[in-house]
Order: C-alpha cells, then structure tokens, then sequence
C-alpha cells in the first residue's frame, strides 16, 4: 500500500503498540485526518463474546449525547392514520404499499425504517431485501411501534442501534471529525456505557477486549479501556 505525503505524516503521530486515553485520542484524531469530507469517527470494540450462542448476543440502542453528524433519511410505513403524525415529526418518506413494492424493486435510498405492528405482515416479506443491509424494522431496537413521530424524533436525534458481528466485534460510528474533542469523547463514552450495560451473564474472562477509534482514511487509535470508565 503506497502512503499519501499526508498519510505518512498521520501515521508518524501514531504511537505504534500505544494504548491512548479517550480524551487524548479524542485530540489526536482530528489531527491525523485530512479527508476533504467531513470523516466519519468510527469505535471497533472486541468483545469476549461468543456471538453464535443467543447467550451471548450483544445488541442494544444508544442515544449519543452530540448525535451522530449524520443527516438520517426515514421512512415510516404505516397506515394512513399515522401518516400525518410521521410527516410531523419529520420523515423523508411515509406511506405503505407504494413503498413495499419500491423495495420489492431494490429502493433502499435509506438509513432507517420505522413501522406499526399492524403493518409487520407486509414488511415480513421485504426480509430479503432488508435484513442483510440492515434496514429491518425490530421492536427491540423501537422501530415497530404504534409512536411513530416518537420514534422518528429518537432517530433524527442521534440515536442508533448496534449489534455484536460474528467476530465478536461491535462496529459503529459514534459522530463526524468536525465534532470538537470533547463531543468525540462524551459519544464514545455514552456508547461504551451502553456496552457495558449490556454484558452478557454468560460470557466468561474480559468482557471489553480491545477498544480501536479511527475516522474514514486514518489509521487506529488503540483505547485504553480503563480511560472510558
């Protein structure tokens, strides 16, 4: 892999074998990105956890505190009664059948899917469209409720929901570069505490194994995990 001038310059500020304190790497992330766009910030978490036994599934929602930096297109598939109370609280798209049969087609111009329990039957059959990009609707994670504005607002604001990968990993974005240092660390931790809330009975010797933060193009900061308590 051929390095970029900026790139090596990044990664001649990254310790090799280091493990950072969160706030610290909060700093030296912005540092070590020169992506033109506005970078994802993005957290791996390993956790010991043997994902393929329904004991020892990690999977939860979080709220960060900052938002996620990113602008979340919605859509609600309702029936009509609820339609007006999805618009209000700010859904790109809301309706039911003209949209079943636009995913039925491959349309997955979204990040989040919002439904009602009276329309589970037909959303059931989207499964195969859905369920491996991410976009099935779950009452667990809130997004099958009859509370649709509720649930829209919850999403618009920064809430996101996680699980565990078959690796045991735990991958997602906890805000953008342009957040200031102390906005990267207040996500970061408010996740975190959500992961260990979520601990697994079953699972046996060091629950948080490694903690990596990185942005789109910049290389891993290894987290020291005491630092995020």
């Amino acid at each position: 892999m051929k390095l970029t001038k900026n790139q090596k310059i990044a990664y001649s500020k990254v310790e090799a074998g280091k493990q950072y304190k969160l706030a610290e790497a909060s700093e030296l992330l912005k540092e070590i990105s020169y992506t033109k766009f506005d970078a994802s910030v993005d957290i791996d978490v390993r956790l010991g956890v043997d994902p393929r036994k329904a004991n020892q599934m990690v999977r939860g929602v979080v709220t960060l505190p900052h938002g996620t930096g990113k602008s979340v297109r919605v859509l609600v598939l309702c029936t009509p009664d609820k339609e007006a109370e999805a618009q209000a609280a700010g859904a790109e798209f809301v309706g039911l059948d003209e949209y079943v049969d636009k995913i039925k087609n491959g349309w997955t111009d979204i990040d989040v899917i919002i439904c009602t329990p009276n329309v589970m039957a037909k959303v059931g059959a989207l499964g195969r469209v859905l369920g491996p990009r991410g976009l099935m609707p779950n009452p667990k994670t809130g997004t099958v409720t009859m509370e649709v504005g509720k649930a829209v607002e919850e999403v618009k604001a920064g809430k996101i929901d996680f699980k565990v990968d078959k690796f045991g990993i735990v991958h997602t974005s906890v805000g953008k570069i342009s957040f200031t240092p102390q906005q990267i660390e207040e996500n970061t931790r408010e996740f975190m505490r959500t992961i260990m809330k979520l601990k697994p009975s079953a699972a046996k010797g060091t629950y948080v194994k490694s903690v990596f933060l990185s942005t789109t193009m910049s290389p891993g900061l290894a987290i020291e995990p005491k630092s995020i308590d």
